[in-house]
């Protein structure tokens, strides 16, 4: 049997298998990835090796196939804007050498940039979309191991945004376990590094970071670096979030746990 054909079995085989440990990706622009992309929208298209493809990591695509993941893992997903590096791969890889006995890592890719909390309500096109996606991502066997979520940014423009924030996050958080019947379902929060208005920035970052839900936990991204925009994460700060994601979710939420 030639390379080639051996690889193309070899994925042909995590792509079908039952047992994919699968993670939901979602949020804004910090968890589709910026990482990588200028000025004039142009990703430089550097993959760092933290990020590299595996074929035990895979993809649900904008179609709902399921193929080896690579960069930039929401390409198809959130169009309008360019797509770099994010947190997906780093945090797969650094999390598929503890699950690699279990099966395959599956990561449904479902973030939109500059979208707010509010638009993530019960009866709106994202969260509808998410559900669809997750639900579609077990039909061929599987588990859904966690929601890892990146948003806020957006949540900083006023007072009340950062009054109703909690509230509304909390909801989201019951309504994707109700959605789908995982009532336990594991939720990895990131507490946003920047935002619209720096007068609201440090406040909604003290609800994410004192939220008190049953299965949720938060890991920071201050300190992480931003790039020109001082909105965005450089891609050297997606890998180094990837790996804080991962550590989160093998401490808190792992095989061992």
């Amino acid at each position: 049997m030639s390379t080639e054909a051996s690889i193309s079995d070899n994925q042909n085989l995590e792509i079908n298998s039952p047992n994919k440990q699968i993670f939901i990706l979602s949020g804004q622009s910090n968890m589709s990835g910026r990482g990588g992309v200028d000025k004039h929208h142009h990703w430089d298209s550097i993959v760092p090796p933290e990020c590299r493809p595996n074929h035990g990591i895979l993809r649900l695509s904008a179609k709902l196939h399921w193929e080896i993941a690579h960069e930039p893992v929401h390409k198809d997903i959130d169009t309008k804007k360019t797509c770099g590096v994010g947190p997906g791969m780093a945090f797969a890889n650094a999390v598929r050498a503890r699950l690699a006995p279990i099966g395959p890592l599956g990561l449904v890719p479902c973030a939109v940039g500059g979208t707010a909390i509010k638009e993530w309500g019960r009866e709106e096109r994202l969260y509808k979309n998410m559900i669809k996606r997750a639900k579609e991502s077990v039909k061929s066997g599987g588990e859904i191991r966690a929601l890892l979520w990146y948003q806020g940014e957006s949540d900083t423009s006023s007072e009340d945004d950062v009054a109703t924030y909690q509230g509304k996050m909390e909801e989201l958080i019951q309504n994707v376990r109700d959605d789908l019947s995982l009532p336990s379902l594991p939720i990895i929060q990131v507490a946003i590094n920047s935002g619209l208005d720096e007068r609201f920035l440090e406040k909604l970052r003290e609800v994410q970071l004192n939220m008190k839900v049953a299965n949720v936990v938060c890991v920071d991204a201050k300190g992480l670096e931003l790039k020109f925009d001082n909105l965005h994460l450089t891609t050297e700060a997606q890998v180094e979030l990837g790996h804080k994601l991962a550590q989160a979710y093998l401490c808190n939420f792992g095989p061992s746990q």
